[in-house]
């Protein structure tokens, strides 16, 4: 018996039960299934579309008390949505898809009336069946679930309680009424049947079943409303608890409607509430059917902050949906940013979650607003543990001051050493550097300076750009810069480019640090580096230059081609040390402290962001990396200065008489030579003016080319200063340069 029972049962699969086909009737979806039906009413004579049988007499042929009885019989039928004898259900094939109840024709047109106008709540009945059935379904999602819920247990228990409101008197009754007062009703079923007892007892007629249901169609009708609106656009999550919420407003007139329609809502909301509440106290999304307004894009990990300058985690990991609940409109922000701050502080392995108390459970709202307060609450928790912990755990503070010494030179001891150890590496292409090299040189200068006793030294790392300054800011897009000033010429590539021109320090930043100081962050911090690093190249030239001219000073050069190159010299010192004295003291220095005061106040770690990507934008725009047309004619100044210095030495020694003047590293004369030139006499030093022509006119032509540059970035920065205050000092020193000569 077994192999025979287990071969049958293998041969058949599982199938719909017989007579889940056979009783369309069984559930209030019964009028969908017109496949199934129409078999069911072609078998017992009925029409596919409407359900009345055809073999009953007509009503007409009563005597009227029963053909009010027979109504009424049908009516309590029609109520729970099941047909009657001479009222049917008939389906209205439109764009709703709705159906309508019908009367029997011959039916006495009195009663045919009192009929029609209680269809209405039957039809509403059977809409909302229809509904909670529907929306029961896992896909819908939990607020849809949640509805359906409330439709179903809680509805036509408010109706009935309002019932007795409206009619207080009703308590007080000895006949039917007194029996509904009495008795707890707690569904729209169990209120059927006591009207239909009632009937059986022979003490209910059409008015007073028509005086019972009536203080519930106003509320049966505004429910309808909602369903079909939620029905015909397929809302689901916070789209129902918005049409519900509209719909209460509207309803202000009916308190008894406005009261149900709120009650509704807090139902509906109270499984939407509970995934909020674990967004807000936990900092996780336990939302499977995407109902939330906070959607997750799981393809922006959070190593891309340090990796990519466009990296779009902190503002898009997490986002704000559009159908965001009308009730949590103005905290979304608040709801989304406190999360947030409960994510970065779990992914740092760092478990903390929002103490949560009886009060502050996130599990309805009302018009107190307590729900606000407690939201309020979990962002202010969640803001000052993750600051405590990134300023703290993380030593935040310390990792700003220490790119501050390195990328903005602040301490300068370090830097020194490098360039000279590494000056013959940075002075290859960029392509022949060894970057390995570079690294191994700035680890030895690093210990062998104060830097040694700075614990993040070893964070910093070497870099080595493959395009000039100018081409670097035109190829950032973000950055607020008139690239229309910039010409081909500008983006071109020089061939005598060097790494002293792309050589730039990069610094190795962790999560959660990552958010403050990204690679974004980073890249602005290495551009006002590679500025400040090709000034001090280039101060560092001049003063080998003017070390040279210095070690002539012995000699009586007052007339002649060096008298006039010392001069031009100092103006060019002049110059740079103007600009680097206003980049660090007019700009970096001043904006550092004000950051740094700022971050001390800080409340939250967006504050940070926002202070610190302030601070950077300001420096580049004062540093003039943000103002292309006066950074070009910096640019052509220290080219200019470069270009002088190399030639001093030549110029120098093709003005005495001596054939070769060996130099220290630095471009200063030897003390030997320096002894011999002091033993000399003038008269026997000097060479004749006419072999001092060459030299003179060399002299010349950088002077023209320098101070020509110079009076050109007069107007620009006089122009320049009126809207840009900070050029003010800048505008000063410069200007001063020319009136030197």
């Amino acid at each position: 018996m077994d192999s025979i029972s287990t071969s049958s049962s293998s041969a058949c699969p599982l199938t719909t039960p017989q007579w889940n086909l056979d009783r369309p009737f069984l559930t209030g979806h019964f009028h969908q299934e017109t496949k199934s039906s129409s078999q069911v009413a072609a078998s017992k004579g009925f029409s596919t579309d409407s359900f009345s049988p055809g073999n009953e007499k007509a009503i007409g042929s009563y005597h009227a008390s029963v053909q009010e009885l027979i109504v009424i019989d049908d009516l309590l039928s029609a109520l729970i949505g099941i047909e009657g004898r001479y009222i049917s259900i008939k389906r209205v094939r439109s764009k709703d898809d709705n159906f309508a109840f019908q009367v029997d024709a011959s039916m006495d047109l009195a009663l045919q009336e009192s009929a029609k106008r209680l269809f209405p709540l039957c039809e509403s009945y059977l809409l909302i069946n229809q509904f909670v059935e529907s929306r029961s379904q896992f896909k819908t999602g939990l607020v849809n679930h949640a509805f359906a819920a409330a439709l179903r247990a809680l509805l036509l228990v408010v109706f009935m309680q309002s019932l007795f409101e409206v009619n207080p008197v009703a308590k007080d009754c000895t006949d039917a009424r007194s029996c509904f007062a009495l008795l707890h009703v707690e569904d729209y079923q169990a209120m059927v049947a006591q009207l239909e007892h009632q009937f059986r007892l022979g003490k209910l007629s059409i008015q007073g079943l028509w005086f019972y249901c009536q203080p519930m169609m106003g509320s049966m009708q505004a429910l309808s409303v909602v369903i079909r609106k939620a029905s015909a656009n397929n809302f689901v999550g916070s789209a129902i608890l918005n049409l519900l919420q509209s719909q209460a407003k509207a309803m202000a007139g009916d308190h008894t409607v406005r009261s149900l329609l709120e009650k509704m809502t807090q139902s509906a909301s109270s499984a939407y509430l509970g995934i909020l509440e674990r967004w807000v106290y936990e900092g996780v999304i336990d939302d499977p059917y995407g109902e939330l307004f906070i959607a997750e894009n799981k393809s922006l990990p959070k190593e891309s902050l340090s990796q990519d300058y466009d990296a779009k985690y902190w503002r898009q990991r997490y986002s704000l949906k559009d159908d965001i609940p009308s009730f949590l409109e103005n905290a979304a922000g608040i709801i989304l940013t406190t999360g947030k701050y409960l994510n970065v502080m779990r992914e740092c392995g760092h478990n903390v979650q929002v103490p949560v108390s009886e009060n502050s459970k996130l599990m309805s709202f009302g018009a107190n607003h307590q729900y606000l307060e407690c939201i309020k609450a979990a962002y202010e928790f969640a803001s000052g543990e993750l600051l405590t912990l990134v300023k703290e755990k993380y030593d935040l503070m310390g990792k700003l001051r220490s790119i501050k010494h390195y990328l903005l030179l602040d301490q300068g001891d370090f830097l020194v050493h490098f360039m000279d150890i590494a000056r013959d590496e940075l002075s290859k292409k960029p392509d022949e550097i060894s970057v390995e090299k570079l690294q191994s040189l700035l680890d030895l200068a690093l210990r062998s300076t104060a830097a040694a006793a700075d614990p993040c030294h070893e964070d910093l790392t070497c870099y080595v750009e493959r395009s000039t300054l100018m081409k670097s800011l035109s190829m950032l897009k973000d950055l607020e810069v008139n690239r229309s000033v910039f010409d081909g010429s500008d983006l071109e590539e020089p061939v005598s480019i060097t790494g002293l021109e792309t050589f730039s320090l990069s610094y190795k930043v962790q999560w959660p640090l990552s958010l403050v100081i990204s690679r974004k962050a980073l890249t602005k911090y290495q551009l006002i580096f590679r500025f400040l690093f090709h000034c001090k190249h280039v101060d560092r030239q001049l003063c080998g230059a003017w070390q040279v001219h210095q070690a002539v000073r012995a000699l009586n050069t007052q007339g002649t081609a060096i008298s006039r190159s010392s001069l031009l010299c100092r103006s060019m010192l002049k110059f740079i040390s103007s600009l680097l004295h206003y980049l660090t003291f007019e700009v970096l220095e001043p904006n550092w402290h004000v950051m740094h005061n700022r971050l001390k106040t800080a409340k939250s770690i967006d504050e940070v962001i926002q202070y610190h990507d302030f601070f950077l934008e300001k420096c580049l725009r004062e540093c003039l990396l943000l103002l292309p047309e006066l950074l070009k004619k910096v640019e052509r100044l220290k080219s200019i200065c470069l270009q002088y210095a190399a030639a001093t030495q030549w110029l120098v020694s093709s003005s005495i008489d001596i054939t070769k003047i060996d130099t220290s590293s630095d471009g200063a004369l030897g003390m030997e030579k320096l002894k011999q030139l002091k033993l000399r006499k003038p008269s026997q030093a000097l060479k004749v003016d006419a072999e001092n022509a060459s030299v003179t006119d060399s002299i010349l032509k950088f002077e023209r080319e320098f101070n020509s540059e110079i009076q050109s970035l007069r107007p620009i920065l006089s122009s320049g200063s009126r809207a840009e205050p900070y050029l003010t000092h800048l505008a000063q020193w410069i200007l001063s340069v020319g009136r030197d000569q």
